[in-house]
């Protein structure tokens, strides 16, 4: 940190403090910056800002409330190479008004891990040399900056949109005294914020209403209608989803759109990535934003309030049975010391979720709800995204993650069944869409097509295959999709499948031999991206015989199921699954995820649970649905007819 200027007669109370606080040269510098700042401001007769520290104090944590206090007062927060201002404006609404806690922990949540792991972890951090203590100068020019953003005219920083009735930050940067301002989203589990502990448990009942939509739309609303707040989800200050976007301008199939934020779990730092995938960079980071703040939603619990702690055993048919959703093999849980089996007498957290079948509430498994909570006692389970789905309304949520958990379940039946399968005759689907992505593969050098995954649930569902013409590394990639429109479900599932295309062959020739090991001994497959890069071997074409070689072809008419005539309605939609689903012995459990966040956008998040239904796992060891019943009894054919033990080519 370098600094200009002359220094100025400091109260001799800062020499003391920085004798106090040797071991804490950035606490030495902020009590000097809130020292130098009160003394220009008693000069100019204006009240002195608070001062307080980011960088040197783990602000997530719990903090004594006097300390939580002083922190919410501050409107100046010195950094290790800045001076972060505010926060200031806003439209003073509940979602337009934060604190200074709420400021610091979105800060500390872009640091890096090395960082975030000394603050949070207990290790803490140490000076590599003696600190440029504020000048004079500084404090001036903090002060000026402070007046002309919290005085009765602040200055107009441009933000559009969602960005708008935000309050913001300015930075200034303490090298080159450049500032930007940026917005800044209000923390929904801030202990600061008066307003925070308000945020709604879910309803105890979840009631579906009518939500018509036109004949062939599943989305009331486009991502572009939502009023996003863009740069507060995503900017180098104080990002809520990412420190900013990353746009790949070089792939030739999308215009890819991705972002990234640290989160703190049960297992440690995680990363949170989120991204959009289509042909338009503004459309891929709106959608990209709205994935980012639905997996935010799904994966910590937004309320304040505790949940339930009790054993399975005391609950009785109130909850739901983990053991229902899958649970590991005995060895698993012997090799992994982290997890440990369920056990129905130990205390675990339950969260409320709702039968739509039965119409009663339901107590969930935390861990079985939101996919990064978890303690010790629950470590039962390590679960992904399925079924974590966003909409417009609850029912769109809902409809949504019904799709995904189907798309799952079929696609895993279809696989570790090696259940022959059908091609689907894309020329017959009339979208002009299908044949752009037919052609955008092409010119990749790969054929796409798609097979019928259907077993015994009249919901359209396919599996898309990419395959490289040439036999060359990135030989294999496959996507799945669920749809209540066939033509949709093929549409969705060819383009995920584009998305993997590029980059491929590259990533499979990184890790030659750690993938060829792979093919040797499947327990080393243990991450997300091993399934898929496993299969772009050329030599595991052999475990996918049945995708490559369709029994037989059949018309794109023979996806569609009967449906009533008459007025389209999400609702209905959603019932008509829900039966489906009941028709073959499976409930439809509903956890509310929605963050205030998404609240304010007129966004709902729920997670949807279909206790039965064969789940997506990764790493070869923790494959459920292999221990699930319904592997063979919803199989077509000899329900004794062997299994194809070869991990999934799923991501």
């Amino acid at each position: 940190m370098t600094t200009t200027g002359t220094e100025a007669p400091v109260p001799t109370s800062s020499a003391a403090a920085g004798i106090v606080m040797a071991d804490r040269p950035l606490a030495a510098a902020g009590e000097r910056l809130r020292l130098l700042l009160a003394a220009e401001a008693a000069r100019l007769g204006r009240p002195a800002p608070d001062v307080a520290c980011l960088g040197d104090a783990d602000t997530l944590a719990p903090r004594p409330e006097d300390s939580l206090d002083a922190r919410a007062r501050a409107t100046v927060h010195l950094t290790a190479d800045a001076v972060l201002v505010g926060p200031w404006g806003g439209d003073g609404t509940a979602d337009g008004t934060a604190c200074g806690v709420c400021l610091a922990m979105r800060w500390q949540r872009l640091r890096g891990s090395a960082q975030r792991g000394a603050l949070e972890a207990g290790s803490g951090t140490t000076a590599a040399g003696t600190w440029p203590l504020p000048t004079a100068a500084l404090a001036t020019a903090v002060l000026a900056l402070h007046q002309a953003v919290t005085g009765p005219t602040p200055p107009d920083s441009g933000l559009t949109g969602g960005d708008r009735r935000l309050p913001r930050v300015t930075r200034l940067d303490l090298a080159t005294w450049h500032t930007v301002t940026v917005p800044l989203l209000p923390e929904a589990r801030c202990p600061g914020c008066p307003t925070a502990g308000a945020h709604p448990e879910p309803e105890p009942g979840l009631a579906l209403i009518s939500r018509p939509r036109a004949a062939h739309a599943y989305r009331l609303r486009a991502p572009e209608s939502y009023d996003l707040p863009a740069v507060a989800l995503a900017n180098p200050v104080c990002g809520a989803l990412a420190a900013g976007v990353r746009t790949d301008l070089t792939s030739p199939t999308t215009a890819p759109v991705a972002g990234a934020v640290l989160l703190r779990t049960s297992t440690g730092l995680t990363e949170m990535t989120w991204s959009g995938k289509t042909g338009s960079f503004r459309r891929s980071r709106d959608l990209g934003l709205l994935e980012g703040l639905e997996r935010y939603a799904s994966t910590l619990r937004q309320s304040l309030v505790s949940p339930l702690v009790a054993s399975y055993d005391s609950l009785g048919d109130t909850a739901l049975d983990p053991r229902d959703c899958g649970v590991y093999a005995p060895e698993t849980y012997a090799a992994e010391t982290r997890l440990r089996p369920f056990d129905p007498a130990r205390p675990i957290p339950w969260v409320t979720g709702w039968s739509l079948r039965d119409q009663r509430p339901v107590l969930v498994a935390q861990r079985s709800a939101y996919y990064f909570e978890g303690s010790d006692a629950d470590a039962f389970v390590d679960d992904c995204s399925n079924g974590c789905a966003t909409g417009s309304c609850l029912e769109e949520a809902v409809l949504f993650g019904l799709l995904e958990l189907v798309e799952r379940d079929a696609f895993l039946l279809s696989w570790y069944g090696d259940t022959p399968l059908t091609r689907i005759d894309l020329d017959e689907c009339g979208r002009p869409s299908v044949r752009a992505l037919l052609d955008r593969a092409e010119l990749l050098g790969y054929g796409l097509h798609v097979l019928d995954t259907r077993a015994d649930l009249p919901i359209a569902s396919v599996a898309a295959v990419a395959v490289r013409r040439d036999g060359g590394p990135g030989h294999l990639s496959f996507a799945a999709a669920a749809a209540l429109d066939p033509a949709a479900a093929i549409d969705s599932a060819l383009a995920e499948t584009l998305t993997y295309l590029p980059g491929l062959a590259a990533r499979v020739a990184a890790r030659p031999d750690e993938l060829e090991a792979m093919a040797e001994d499947f327990t080393l497959v243990r991450r997300q991206d091993d399934h898929p890069a496993l299969f772009g071997l050329p030599r595991m074409a052999a475990q996918a015989a049945n995708y490559l070689t369709p029994s037989a072809t059949v018309p794109f008419a023979s996806l569609r199921a009967d449906r009533p005539e008459g007025p389209h309605d999400l609702r209905d939609d959603v019932r008509r699954c829900v039966d489906a689903l009941a028709a073959a012995g499976h409930d439809v459990i509903v956890v509310d995820q929605t963050s205030r966040e998404q609240r304010r956008l007129g966004l709902r998040t729920v997670r949807v649970i279909a206790p039965g239904l064969l789940p997506m796992d990764f790493g070869w060891s923790r494959q459920r649905a292999l221990h699930l019943p319904r592997l063979r009894t919803a199989r077509p054919g000899a329900p004794d007819r062997p299994l194809r033990l070869v991990p999934h080519p799923f991501s």
